[in-house]
């Protein structure tokens, strides 16, 4: 028996055990395993090692997604959760590349998938508060939330949790280094039966503009956090 004798159910069985680039390239050989990659059912759970993935065409983005994870785990994070002023020309140049990606994507997100039940985002050092504020308006279904070094989000993605997030029953904030202790104790007063962590998030180095006068001890801290 050939693979295009198979039933539908059958092809999307043996779909959903390759990876999105064998699904890909086994779509390409022929309208009906085409037909079988865009099924929607084939597509309600993604995981994204870096941020270049985001950018390929081997994926179905769509009302049938339940959970997304973007985790990247890099030494090119270090350099994205650097502040910006602080950073090299050769610096700049790295995260040039990249920076918008992720927001783009999580925009993407936001139009194409209400039902999205999970997100989680590690080392996406570029993603600001308004895209989660974003998704949390659009995403009214929303379970669970977790952020992991995610530098640029401050207090306004708890704000944000609080007003918008009325479906999440867990939220982790994670080495976020400008979320704040007082955010914290904010949302977890306004939204007790939140299941609420931050690990290091709020003991952390926040970032300061440069005409900002820091203490010197300060000031060697940040540069031991980021050698």
């Amino acid at each position: 028996m050939q693979l295009t004798e198979l039933n539908r159910e059958c092809l999307l069985h043996l779909f959903s055990f390759l990876d999105k680039d064998s699904r890909l390239s086994l779509s390409l050989t022929c309208h009906w395993l085409r037909d079988v990659f865009l099924e929607p059912r084939l597509w309600s759970l993604l995981r994204f090692r870096s941020p270049g993935e985001l950018l390929r065409d081997n994926f179905v983005l769509g009302p049938s997604l339940r959970h997304l994870a973007v985790c990247w785990h890099s030494s090119r994070v270090k350099v994205c959760n650097i502040e910006d002023w602080m950073k090299s020309s050769f610096q700049k140049d790295l995260c040039r590349k990249h920076k918008n990606v992720v927001s783009a994507f999580l925009a993407r997100v936001c139009h194409v998938c209400p039902n999205l039940l999970s997100l989680t985002l590690s080392g996406c050092g570029h993603v600001t508060d308004h895209d989660i504020v974003s998704l949390l308006q659009r995403c009214g279904r929303l379970r669970r939330l977790c952020l992991e070094n995610c530098s640029r989000l401050t207090d306004s993605t708890l704000q944000a949790v609080v007003t918008h997030g009325h479906g999440l029953a867990e939220v982790r904030l994670d080495f976020c280094r400008n979320v704040s202790q007082a955010g914290l104790q904010v949302a977890r007063e306004r939204r007790p039966e939140l299941r609420l962590s931050a690990d290091r998030s709020a003991g952390m180095i926040p970032d300061s503009l440069p005409d900002e006068k820091v203490p010197i001890r300060r000031a060697m801290q940040k540069v031991l956090l980021f050698s």
